[in-house]
């Protein structure tokens, strides 16, 4: 099985590349490497799978000095040519599809940025699966489809016609996009709508980062809507889990789509979780307290039970658990810039 990993350097799929390598199938990762946040961090995930900096350059593919069985190509979503020949000289089996332009807040500065990725790049990800019949599109959708919504838990069969930002937009037009390319081509697609996912080597843009820099550097962390807000905090491992189970198993329905809920179903008030992480730090934190953010939303809180059902999703790790590991990972790797 050969499967192209997107969003290769990223957090989600830096650990989902790990996992389809270490039991035995191959792997191309593919990533743009932009600078939305700090490419130092991105640069070390790569060298964790054994992809080195000094080597990349700009639609090569680059051999594992680690794995074998991985090989990983910089190339923007948006080059239809290269996306092209990428696909008719690799033959691919599957496509788990994680790259994206991400952020609610910044889509709201940037808005073109999140066009030429998320649509643009999206549409050539569905036409490289047509023209080269890829036997499962594997895709990342994200919680900020349900906006503001005030149906709890978050049910997949739940109205998302009111995204809160462009960025949710651009995740909902994926999914419609998807639909239309299965009922059209018969493509098996299935949309994954990721929930808060934290865990080392997370984004430097989220909470758990930003946070633990502010407390071990003694700066106030900023706690939006006074801290009335909760997330479905879900630990990297087991959507990782997750990604795999759906990888694994195409929709036969017709036409062939589906969507899933991937989250931990337990919301965590925000101010709970900046106490499990002042208890790993063993520091409290200088909270400044601030108002609701432009395109954020109060809760997220996944029904995760189609997922449950249909490949038996259980997220194992606790709140308690998942944080100390990830301040066990910060500290130690404290050097990433």
């Amino acid at each position: 099985m050969k499967i192209l990993v997107t969003g290769s350097a990223g957090f989600i799929g830096f650990y989902v590349v790990k996992y389809i390598m270490q039991r035995g199938d191959e792997v191309v990762g593919l990533d743009n490497i932009n600078d939305y946040y700090d490419v130092h961090l991105k640069y070390a995930r790569l060298k964790e799978t054994g992809i080195l900096q000094e080597e990349i350059e700009y639609n090569k593919i680059v051999q594992s000095e680690k794995y074998k069985n991985y090989r990983f190509i910089k190339i923007n979503l948006e080059d239809r040519q290269n996306m092209f020949k990428l696909f008719s000289t690799e033959n691919f089996d599957k496509v788990c599809h994680l790259a994206a332009q991400a952020g609610v807040r910044y889509s709201i500065e940037n808005p073109y940025t999140y066009i030429d990725s998320n649509i643009l790049g999206f549409i050539n990800i569905l036409e490289v699966c047509r023209h080269y019949k890829i036997q499962h599109l594997v895709y990342a959708s994200s919680s900020s489809v349900y906006g503001n919504s005030k149906q709890i838990p978050y049910s997949e069969d739940d109205c998302v016609d009111e995204p809160l930002s462009l960025y949710a937009a651009t995740k909902k037009t994926n999914e419609l996009m998807s639909y239309t390319y299965s009922h059209l081509y018969n493509i098996p697609t299935t949309g994954l709508r990721f929930f808060t996912v934290y865990g080392p080597w997370g984004r430097p843009d989220m909470a758990p980062i930003l946070f633990t820099k502010a407390i071990i550097n003694n700066e106030p962390i900023k706690v939006f809507n006074n801290g009335k807000l909760s997330r479905d905090f879900t630990y990297i491992d087991d959507i990782v889990d997750g990604v795999i189970k759906v990888i694994d198993q195409k929709p036969e329905n017709n036409p062939p789509y589906k969507i899933y809920n991937i989250g931990c179903s337990h919301p965590i008030q925000l101010m709970d979780f900046i106490a499990t992480l002042e208890s790993a730090l063993g520091k409290k934190a200088i909270k400044k307290m601030l108002p609701m953010q432009q395109g954020d939303v109060y809760q997220t809180y996944a029904d995760t039970s189609k997922l449950e059902r249909d490949f038996g999703y259980k997220p194992k790790t606790s709140l308690e658990q998942g944080v100390n590991k990830f301040v066990s990972w910060f500290i130690s790797k404290n050097c990433i810039k």
